[in-house]
């Protein structure tokens, strides 16, 4: 509790008081000071301004409280291997959820068993998903427990031993995967160099830029500024722009060191 001292005739102390009062906020007014500061730069950006960086493509998860919850358990180092791959499937099922919504859907009218006509909607067909090697795989198990039968396609990317760049050394697609919409698999970005490769192999088979959906955990904005600005037609659905991007993802989810 602050007391001020007795004021004077020519009201000098009262003001030196009240200038102290402003340079040291009560505990209170720190707090609520800090809770305004966002986290990372990322977070502080509006939509309208994500928008105008990244473009329409870009969709980011809406960060409610569980999402959220999500991401702090799936950081955090000391998260055991069996709660970590409960929480990662836990947010994988949301942005396979989420990256289906962006697929073409058509009318489609149904009788009920009330003999009502329902007026819903259904996908087109043609949809298959394709995952990145080896920490891509970990999201094919949420794309089956949302697409029954959904046909599953395979791309191995590795780094040159001598000059480190990306570059494709296996692919397994379904013999059609030019004329399907493709969910592509691969839960982190930090640069964008094997989603890129990844992307250009899929266009050498016929899938059209446009077509192809990046289904993705994290993300940094680097990544995020290289992936959109190489593919600008591609959507790209992820639960986080971040700027460290948790690269232990692959190894703890598999349990390999």
């Amino acid at each position: 509790m602050c007391t001020g001292g007795s004021p004077s005739s020519n009201g000098s102390q009262a003001g030196d008081n009240a200038e102290s009062e402003q340079q040291q906020p009560s505990a209170t007014e720190q707090q609520q000071q800090q809770e305004q500061i966002p986290r990372t730069a990322v977070e502080a950006s509006t939509p309208e301004q994500i928008l105008a960086e990244y473009g329409e493509n870009l969709k980011i998860l809406t960060l409610n409280s569980q999402v959220s919850e999500l991401l702090t358990i799936i950081r955090d180092k000391n998260t055991t291997r069996s709660d970590f791959k409960f929480y990662a499937d836990r947010l994988i099922r949301l942005v396979i959820e989420e990256s289906l919504n962006q697929l073409p859907y058509t009318d489609c009218d149904v009788e009920t068993p009330t003999g009502a006509i329902y007026e819903g909607l259904k996908y087109r067909s043609g949809n298959c998903g394709v995952s990145i090697i080896r920490s891509g795989e970990a999201m094919e198990q949420g794309l089956r427990d949302c697409c029954r039968s959904i046909r599953i396609g395979k791309i191995l990317v590795e780094s040159d031993a001598n000059t480190h760049e990306a570059r494709v050394v296996y692919a397994r697609f379904p013999d059609d995967i030019g004329s399907r919409q493709v969910l592509l698999m691969y839960p982190i970005m930090s640069t964008g160099n094997t989603v890129l490769q990844a992307v250009n192999v899929l266009r050498e088979h016929g899938v059209p830029e446009k077509c192809i959906i990046l289904s993705n955990l994290f993300c940094t904005p680097i990544a995020a500024r290289t992936v959109v600005n190489a593919f600008p037609k591609m959507k790209i659905l992820t639960s986080e722009l971040h700027p460290v991007a948790p690269n232990h993802f692959g190894q703890k989810y598999f349990d390999v060191l």
